[in-house]
């Protein structure tokens, strides 16, 4: 078996299967052409016969291979004439029909004015051609030697259980504890941190044993823990974005590389963090120099940080300076059996397993003791009789030698594989190495592809797909990702494996082309994928209109990105794509596309089309005659105002995900033909004629997952609603019933909405009855697990949701016509309601007053497993909150003035907030050391029951204290007994210092907990300078809000670890910097400014003064008064400049010099801001200035401003020329002028923007 092995024996299958379709055969009959189609058929018949033997023999002879390559190329482009025929004839069928002719007795005459006559000429000829091609293949199989021969591979058999063994990992429990213990001891190094390797052959489980100690408990230890695929590419700002993607915190794709890392040491800052980086590759022999790159912010961290390394190579961990490695030999010869045990039985005993004598010794031979090998053999002998198993391994492939590197077990694996699921898994050579893909992603793929033929029987052929993923998953071909649990990988040597069977039919971008190859590329390849840049531009993409057969176009983005937005050049769209006639699967999803050419439609062949997260406006009406179209992909375009009236006409469509879109006004009309309909998460009940109504859904049978129908007040009455039967549904798991306006007469619609009895969740929203129908909280519904009941107003009293033993989750929201909540809320005579609920939340319930504790006669007190209980803007509701479980872990009470609320006995509660509420009673029973997080405001009577309240609270994170007297305990010694506190929050006018000044000032100061990183000051109305000295030397975020009597800030400067300063509603704050605090400001670390708000504000500095060297972002909005930015320099490390209605503006600086730093710079409605008097810097990305209405002109010229990508200039009414040199910027993506009325004509040459 040698590279791009040919997989065509399920290809051939499939082409005889439709050259026997009784359509098929009855059009080739009424166009003459059925004698062609016959000899095609005898010809592929010839050739299957001789399949297995040219397989075999494409391993030591090349004309074979040659023979077989050609074959491969012969049966696409079969496959493709076939498709052409069907596509007519469904055509046909769908015209016919249109003219009201029988479906059963329908016409091959075309319609008037299609062309049809030049059409069936070019089949035709198409036709011959393929004949011929058919003929001399056949000939040179004869003159192979290839004869037919009797038997065939052996036949699949499929294995009882497609579940994956997730068993224990074998045979690396030393290293693990070693692994582990080390983590857990300080660091060795000098620096914070400790590099630790783990190296080792590919397959041996470098990957799975780090995952292990990665997951082991005692890792808690650590307090942020990431994990980072690298592979080839040691790219640190992919890297680096990678890293904060995986913390869950949002950056700007965009940023530059200082300030990403900038970013990750503010995170990372006196944290102890575990960062795995899995399979890092020395490729181009300089990762030592990148290592020093990446690694700066990592020196931020706590000491005893750790960062584990996988590798193939020794020297790689050595250049990145691993204080230990760990180097992996092979397993011993009992855990390799044991792994392989594992996934061939299913079973873990292997005391269970049947004698197997020598077999044994071979399995353990051929494992080599690599992990990943016994799992894989295990998974290919798993489906076979073990009585096959010899001769699996006595297979010549296991002795073959080629250039490929790929593993002879991996060969192996995939040579046994049956041919329908080699097409699929060599299909998977499109996604990069460490891709994540979801399962229903890749089968719609395959779907597409004709990779998953239609099953006999009512089974669709989604669910054959999801059979084919898990046979593959469970012969370790995919594996879950270590990320995400919801989605898959391949492991890098099955993505090598995949690329080398697929050989030339696959080409991704990022792949180097041969320039002597490139013509037979652009003719082999059938598939392609790339990712995405910021902008794709035909210099690009170009090569892709020679791409002659190509099926697949692809683009992907990025793992580390926070989202998927990028650009496309018209070029691409409007004349690049249309011009690829045989594609199968479109993709444009996440580009800022706004329309789509009409020549879409004559993609005839097109069975995926995913514009997700685009800009689409309308789709052109010639998508409606892409008859073959099975899955249209609409998620979170939220532009897109209406579907194409002739929707009808995709009766073949299975797919149309409209989720996460909220601006259609309706269905188109007759929605209900489209009956194979699978997916359709959102359906808008139309008002007239012109849409569907509610009853187009009665014919969609096969529906599953979510269906919100919206809009229901269009509904034209309970006959309507019934047709609509939801209850026939069983494939639908999540159902939201929305009313726009809701009315009286809405119950007898809900009632005729009744959902299938298997439906786990459920929303209604805005239903205007006044009660619910019979069939809510019915104990039939047993499957439920989560309700949301939303702006019911009209209800006085909630359904018996207590007697649905599965529900989890409830969510009640704006009932404003309940008053009370008692026995009919838990169910009538229901002995346990609510048995395994975990959450109930109400919120802006207006009217509730009353909430009566479960009564039953078995001493149940209700809500046995409640862990969350949230009570919101209950404003009337009185008394004390029913019966609190010991299995609570969040409490959050708010706004509920007439509320008592008792903190409970509770071991589990994490997290507690209590704001504005009558009384909050601590008992001193209670046990709070498991809290976590504090939030209480005012409660008058908590000052009575605080003694000893500090005492529970050693572990606590985050403190937000609210004009609580009750709280005043805090202001002396007891807060900084709270020795973990990192986030505190102060809202309290009653904090009694007179100016905060001298003596006092210092004692509010020390009282502080020392490890504070975020303080806020909020409604200190004393409060007229910023604390002296503040000592919190890990303090990185100063918020202060509406503090009045602030004026400025202390002489001796800010905390030098301060990286991050907001200032809001201080109505007589004059300046940040004086001339005498230059030194000490512009000493800390301070990064970020924002100030809003500050009427009194005139400048941020004086003539002498300086803001901080290393200040990167300001932003200044609603400052009337405020006349200059700085009267010296601005920072020179200013990045990004934000300035919002600051009416009295007149200049930035007075050195009217902008920093060279600068890449953003966004200025609106400030009307006295006649020019920004300034060169406008080289590293400027995006320049925005709106409303700004004295403005004449912006500067001079662009003057080597090659950075810039983005102008946007709006409603500068007196602006009368741009700069020159505008056609000079190279990398200008988006220019956009709106409104300037006095702005007559662009510069010389300003047109002229290739870009």
């Amino acid at each position: 078996m040698v590279a791009g092995e040919i997989f065509i024996a399920a290809l051939i299958q499939v082409l005889l299967e439709k050259l026997m379709s009784r359509d098929l055969l009855d059009f080739a009959r009424h166009e003459g052409i059925h004698k062609e189609l016959k000899k095609w058929s005898t010809t592929l018949e010839m050739i299957q016969a001789v399949l297995s033997v040219a397989e075999e023999k494409q391993l030591t002879s090349k004309s074979v291979k040659l023979w077989l390559d050609d074959l491969r190329d012969l049966a696409y482009d079969t496959e493709d004439m076939l498709e052409k025929l069907f596509t007519e004839l469904l055509r046909r069928k769908i015209e016919n029909l249109h003219q009201a002719i029988s479906s059963e007795v329908w016409s091959f005459i075309p319609t008037c004015g299609t062309g049809f006559g030049n059409l069936m000429f070019n089949f035709v000829w198409e036709i011959n051609e393929t004949t011929r091609r058919l003929e001399g293949i056949s000939q040179r199989k004869d003159s192979l030697g290839l004869n037919d021969i009797d038997g065939s591979m052996m036949e699949w058999k499929r294995p009882p259980s497609s579940s994956f063994p997730d068993g224990p990992m074998i045979g690396r429990d030393v290293y693990k504890r070693k692994i582990v213990k080390l983590l857990l001891r300080s660091q060795q190094s000098n620096l914070k941190f400790d590099v630790v390797g783990i190296v080792g052959m590919s397959g041996v489980g470098k990957t799975t044993l780090a995952e292990l100690v990665f997951k082991d408990d005692a890792m808690k230890h650590f307090d942020i823990k990431v994990w980072v695929s690298v592979s080839d590419d040691f790219n640190y700002v992919r890297l680096t974005k990678a890293i904060l993607k995986s913390i869950k915190l949002e950056s700007d794709t965009d940023e530059e590389f200082h300030k990403l890392q900038e970013h990750l040491s503010k995170i990372l800052v006196d944290n102890k963090f575990l960062i795995v980086l899995d399979d890092v590759r020395n490729t181009k022999n300089d990762l030592h120099d990148l290592w020093l790159t990446f690694q700066s912010p990592f020196r931020a961290g706590a000491p005893g940080s750790k960062i584990i390394v996988t590798t193939r190579e020794v020297d790689v961990a050595k250049a990145m300076g691993a204080v230990r490695n760990y180097t992996l030999e092979c397993v011993s010869d009992d855990d390799c059996w044991n792994a392989f045990v594992q996934h061939a039985f299913f079973i873990r005993n292997t005391s269970e397993v049947p004698n197997l004598g020598s077999l044994r010794k071979k399995i353990i031979a051929k494992c080599n003791g690599l992990p990943l090998a016994a799992r894989t053999l295990g998974g290919l002998l798993h489906c076979r009789e073990i009585n096959e198993w010899e001769d699996i391994l006595n297979d010549k492939s296991w002795t073959l030698s080629d250039q490929s590197n790929i593993l002879p077990l991996l060969r192996l694996s995939y040579h046994y594989l049956p041919s329908h699921l080699k097409r699929c898994f060599a299909y998977c050579s499109v996604l990069p190495e460490d891709y994540e893909f979801e399962e229903k992603q890749l089968i719609l793929l395959w779907m597409a592809e004709g990779l998953i033929q239609q099953p006999e029987g009512r089974r669709q052929i989604e669910d054959l797909g999801r059979e084919y993923f898990r046979e593959l998953l469970s012969r370790s071909f995919f594996q879950k990702s270590r990320k995400d649990e919801s989605k898959y990988v391949m492991h890098e040597l099955m993505n090598d494996l995949a690329q080398w069977v697929a050989g030339e039919i696959c080409f991704r971008l990022e792949d180097k082309l041969d320039c002597d190859n490139q013509c037979r590329t652009f003719e082999k390849a059938r598939h392609s994928s790339y990712i995405k840049a910021g902008l794709d531009g035909i210099q690009r993409l170009g090569d892709f209109s020679k791409f002659k057969h190509l099926r697949t176009f692809l683009p992907l983005a990025q793992s580390y990105s926070y989202n998927e937005h990028g650009f496309l050049s018209d070029n691409v769209t409007f004349h690049v794509i249309p011009k690829l006639q045989y594609l199968r699967v479109l993709s444009l999803k996440g580009y800022c596309i706004v329309n789509l050419p009409d020549s879409i439609g004559e993609l005839k062949l097109l069975r995926y089309l995913d514009l997700s997260h685009t800009n689409i406006i309308s789709l052109p009406e010639s998508i409606t005659s892409i008859y073959n179209l099975q899955t249209l992909l609409l998620e979170c375009c939220n532009d897109l105002g209406e579907l194409p009236t002739g929707m009808k006409n995709l009766t073949n469509l299975r797919h149309l995900n409209n989720s996460s879109q909220y601006s259609l006004k309706g269905m188109p009309p007759y929605l209900g033909k489209l009956t194979n309909l699978q997916t359709l998460p959102n359906f808008l009940v139309g008002k007239d004629s012109g849409f569907s109504g509610v009853g187009e859904l009665g014919s969609l049978l096969h529906l599953r997952g979510t269906l919100r129908i919206a809009r229901l007040e269009n509904v034209n009455g309970a006959k309507d609603a019934a047709m609509a039967n939801l209850a026939g549904k069983n494939g639908i798991d999540a159902l939201q019933l929305d009313w726009y306006k809701g009315e009286i007469t809405d119950i007898d619609v809900l009632e005729m909405l009744q959902p299938p009895r298997m439906l786990k969740e459920l929303t209604l929203i805005r239903y205007g009855g006044l009660k619910f129908p019979s069939w809510m909280g019915n104990p039939s519904l047993a499957n439920m697990v989560l309700i949301r009941l939303e702006d019911c107003k009209g209800c006085r009293f909630l359904p018996p949701l207590g007697q649905l033993v599965s529900l989890k989750e409830l969510i009640i929201k704006r009932m404003s016509g309940v008053e009370s909540i008692g026995s009919e809320f838990y169910g009538e005579g229901c002995l346990n309601p609510f048995p395994l609920l975990e959450t109930i939340s109400f919120e802006n319930m207006e009217n509730w007053k009353e909430w009566f504790p479960v009564e039953t006669n078995n001493g149940m007190e209700g809500f046995p497993q409640l862990k969350e209980l949230v009570v919101r803007s209950c404003r009337k509701l009185k008394g004390k909150l029913p019966h609190i479980p010991s299995t609570l872990s969040k409490l959050v009470v708010d706004d509920c003035p007439e509320l008592v609320v008792s903190i409970p006995r509770n071991q589990m509660l994490c997290e507690l907030d209590i704001e504005n509420c009558k009384e909050a009673v601590y008992e001193d029973e209670a046990d709070i050391m498991s809290l976590r997080s504090i939030n209480i405001s005012p409660a008058a009577e908590f000052q009575y029951q605080a003694e000893g309240f500090m005492q529970g609270l050693r572990r606590l994170k985050d403190l937000k204290v609210y004009s609580c007297e009750g709280m005043s305990f805090l202001w002396h010694d007891e807060l900084q007994q709270l020795t973990c506190l990192r986030h505190l929050i102060i809202d309290d006018s009653s904090l009694q210092h007179p100016t905060l000044d001298g003596e006092e000032t210092r004692q509010v100061e020390l009282w502080l907990p020392t490890k504070l990183e975020t303080l806020e000051l909020r409604k200190c109305d004393n409060l007229v300078k910023v604390p002296e000295g503040l000592h919190l030397t890990l303090l990185q975020e100063l918020h202060i809000y509406e503090c009045p009597s602030l004026i400025s800030f202390p002489e001796s400067g800010l905390p030098s670890s301060l990286q991050v300063l907001k200032i809001e509603h201080c109505k007589n704050l004059i300046s940040l910097v004086h001339e005498e605090e230059y030194s000490n400001c512009a000493a800390t670390c301070l990064e970020s400014l924002v100030i809003r708000n500050c009427p009194s504000l005139k400048s941020i500095s004086s003539a002498n003064g300086s803001l901080p060297a290393r200040f990167k972002h300001l932003s200044i909005r609603y400052c009337p008064t405020l006349q200059c930015l700085s009267w010296g320099k601005l920072p020179d490390n200013l990045r990004k400049l934000e300035i919002y209605d600051c009416d009295n503006l007149i200049c930035l600086s007075s050195s009217c010099e902008l920093p060279e730093a600068l890449e953003s710079f966004q200025i609106w409605s400030c009307n006295r801001l006649e020019s920004l008097k300034a060169t406008l810097p080289k590293s400027l990305k995006s320049l925005l200035i709106c409303n700004c209405g004295q403005l004449k002109w912006i500067t001079d010229r662009f003057d080597g401003n090659n950075c810039l990508q983005y102008i946007y200039i709006k409603w500068c009414k007196d602006l009368r020329s741009l700069p020159e040199g505008l056609h000079h910027l190279i990398n200008l993506g988006t220019l956009i002028i709106e409104k300037c009325e006095k702005l007559v004509s662009f510069p010389q040459g300003g047109c002229q923007l290739q870009t």
